[in-house]
């Protein structure tokens, strides 16, 4: 099956992002693009979490769709060619790590998806523990990737993690000013 998918995107709760990055917008604006599978982001935040549970219902195979009640007007209103399309959430939350590891800061974010909330409400909790995940929607943690990694995987078995924007200079892990020797 193929899909147009965008599942590295921020919310309100995210530093410097627009208030319009809600769950009635993101779908919104899917169905004016093409996009099939829009990600969550941030969804371990605690409020963008309450947001979620209130506003998306499950659908099908660990992804879930917005509420009927919670449909914007303008997107009832839509031409025809948009109206039909189906648009679909997964549950995606980015997390910044910055931490020291053979003599070296490191700084990358990672991505981690997944299936089903019972799976990252696991993680959430794990990382509240670690960290402040409540003061931005890409929570700063001073975990390094492989447990970031290991606690995703722990989470559930349909959980993975990705690492976002590998190609820039900052927090990635193929960046020149990232802390790896790539």
């Amino acid at each position: 099956m193929r899909f147009i998918a965008d599942f590295h995107i921020h919310s309100h709760f995210s530093i410097a992002t627009s208030k319009d990055l809600v769950p009635e917008c993101l779908d919104h604006w899917a169905r004016v693009k093409g996009i099939d599978v829009v990600g969550t982001g941030d969804c371990v935040h605690p409020g963008w979490h309450a947001e979620l549970l209130e506003k998306l219902e499950p659908s099908e195979n660990g992804l879930y769709r917005l509420k009927d009640e919670y449909r914007l007007e303008e997107t009832r209103r839509l031409p025809g060619i948009h109206r039909p399309r189906e648009v679909f959430f997964i549950l995606t939350g980015e997390i910044s790590s910055i931490y020291r590891k053979d003599g070296r800061t490191r700084k990358v974010h990672n991505l981690c998806v997944f299936p089903d909330f019972d799976a990252m409400e696991k993680m959430q909790g794990r990382l509240d523990r670690a960290g402040n995940i409540r003061s931005d929607g890409r929570p700063i943690l001073g975990l390094d990737s492989k447990i970031i990694l290991e606690m995703t995987l722990e989470s559930s078995p349909g959980s993975f993690l990705v690492p976002c924007h590998i190609w820039t200079p900052w927090f990635s892990v193929l960046g020149s000013r990232s802390g790896f020797d790539s």
